[in-house]
């Protein structure tokens, strides 16, 4: 039998995968209240709707606007989030072990996500990844974004390896159906972002971890044929 080892290259996604930046956001949000004399928002209000992206934020902090009044607000939103930006957010426990044990045995890792790259870039010096993180697509980097599969081909290609050979991190079911488009394994992450009606069990991921702990041991990844 094979021994176990980690993939030639580990993508993930970012908010409720390797960070959770909740606290961020939720700072965010309570400004934008503050600022309408509204009440302020909980984090486990605001928690399941972060890796939906900041719409989906301010129609949970803002549940009576309509749509286009929502709208008009998302680049206030952006612009009190850079603001905000990892002032209150944290590594999920285990990351950076996992990081480590990624880098020691020869793996590249990069970061693929949905976030603006400029606000996603923000963050880089923050936890001191400029120089570790291999490559980094933000929503706004290329055409499409997830759940489409050009973002993981891209950072893929970026990488200098096949897509095959990569296998992708996310806690949202965007994140799956993106790289069962792209054709890369995948693991969905149970600790990041999600809604109560989401079963990450349906979403088609190769492999359902409970923590990042658990991407410390080489047998919990995908193992290439």
């Amino acid at each position: 039998m094979t021994p176990a080892r980690f993939p030639r290259a580990a993508l993930f996604d970012l908010d409720g995968t390797l960070l959770d930046s909740a606290p961020d956001m939720l700072a965010t949000a309570n400004r934008l209240l503050q600022a309408q004399g509204r009440a302020p928002m909980t984090l486990s209000q605001l928690r399941p709707h972060v890796s939906k992206g900041a719409r989906a934020m301010l129609g949970a902090a803002f549940a009576d606007l309509d749509t286009a009044g929502r709208e008009s607000m998302v680049p206030a939103f952006l612009e009190t989030y850079l603001q905000e930006l990892g002032r209150h957010s944290v590594l999920f426990d285990d990351v950076e072990p996992m990081l480590a044990a990624l880098e020691a045995s020869g793996c590249a890792w990069g970061i693929v996500t949905n976030k603006p790259e400029y606000l996603a870039r923000e963050i880089l010096p923050q936890l001191g990844w400029e120089s570790r993180c291999a490559v980094l697509i933000g929503g706004d980097t290329l055409a499409q974004k997830k759940p489409h599969p050009l973002p993981l081909q891209v950072a893929a290609e970026r990488m200098g390896m096949a897509v095959v050979d990569c296998v992708y991190v996310g806690d949202d079911e965007r994140d799956i159906q993106a790289a069962r488009a792209a054709r890369m394994p995948c693991i969905a992450a149970l600790w990041g972002y999600r809604q109560d009606h989401e079963d990450p069990a349906q979403w088609g991921a190769d492999i359902v971890l409970e923590s990042p702990s658990a991407l410390l041991e080489a047998g919990n990844w995908p193992q290439a044929l």
